[in-house]
């Protein structure tokens, strides 16, 4: 097997010496992901449900590119710079994933790329024809 670079324009270019995603196999590993436009190149800020949502169409973006989508996802880390938000993340990852949702673990951190306060970085399986 080899491994698979992925690429997409919706989705917010990389900004160090990393790939959006890598595919290997029937799994895609999807990079970290933070609210950024991929429009803007901006950071979305506001409320952290405003940027739960750009994290997620970010990652759907990277996993499409993939051959796979979010109902594909296994794994879902989470990371938040506060903590007192994760009731509002996680309820609106139960809409998102409101059957069979994907392990998860979330973790608090200090900081994150760019000044944001959400990332999320996922592993998926590639749909099957």
């Amino acid at each position: 097997m080899t491994k698979t670079i992925l690429k997409t324009g919706n989705a917010p270019a990389p900004i160090g010496p990393y790939s959006q995603g890598v595919g290997f196999g029937d799994l895609i590993f999807c990079a970290g992901q933070v609210p950024v436009d991929p429009v803007t190149g901006k950071l979305v800020e506001g409320d952290p449900l405003a940027e739960a949502q750009m994290v997620i169409r970010n990652l759907a973006a990277v996993l499409e590119a993939g051959g796979s989508g979010l109902e594909q996802i296994l794994r879902l880390d989470v990371f938040l710079t506060e903590m007192k938000v994760f009731s509002e993340v996680n309820a609106f990852l139960s809409r998102v994933f409101p059957l069979d949702p994907p392990a998860r673990v979330t973790i608090g951190v200090s900081v994150l790329p760019m000044g944001a306060r959400i990332e999320m970085a996922a592993i998926a399986a590639r749909k099957r024809e």
